[in-house]
């Protein structure tokens, strides 16, 4: 998985998860990332800089990369790029999560089968319901075309601080 931080054409700034950059670059050029604060298609990625965590002294180095502002002096193979949300981001984290919880505690987690339930309801083969689960890349571009509505659900990473 990996992190970028992302800015749309009005620019507001955000952060979400893909698979890798291969998924995020699919998903923008069909439309499928959106500013969550004005619903903008039209979003770019900000610099990235690996983050270098030490899991412990006697073992390697784990590397994952993560979005972060070019910092303006060039991090050292001893430091890591570092950052602090304002409250205004820590408010709008925990909106996302809220938002989170409150989908996945309202609506039927149908897994790999939601594309077919999707399309279920969409064309009035059963009755329409909350429903979340997953959906491959080629499946949310199916949907889409089909003119069915769904949202990706806020991802976001374990709470650190």
């Amino acid at each position: 998985m990996i992190n970028y931080s992302l800015a749309c054409d009005q620019g507001h700034s955000f952060e979400s998860w893909f698979q890798n950059s291969a998924a995020y670059d699919k998903q923008a050029k069909r439309g499928l990332v959106a500013c969550p604060l004005c619903g903008s298609v039209k979003v770019e990625k900000a610099i990235m800089a690996p983050r270098l965590a030490r899991r412990d002294k006697s073992t390697s180095i784990a590397v994952r990369e993560e979005a972060v502002p070019a910092p303006a002096e060039a991090a050292t193979p001893d430091t890591s790029a570092v950052a602090m949300m304002s409250p205004q981001e820590h408010e709008f984290r925990k909106k996302l999560k809220e938002l989170r919880d409150h989908l996945t505690a309202n609506a039927d987690n149908v897994g790999k089968k939601f594309p077919e339930e999707a399309r279920k309801m969409h064309y009035g083969e059963i009755e329409h319901r909350s429903i979340f689960g997953e959906a491959t890349p080629q499946d949310a571009k199916e949907l889409h075309e089909e003119g069915i509505e769904f949202h990706p659900l806020p991802v976001l990473p374990d709470e650190r601080n």
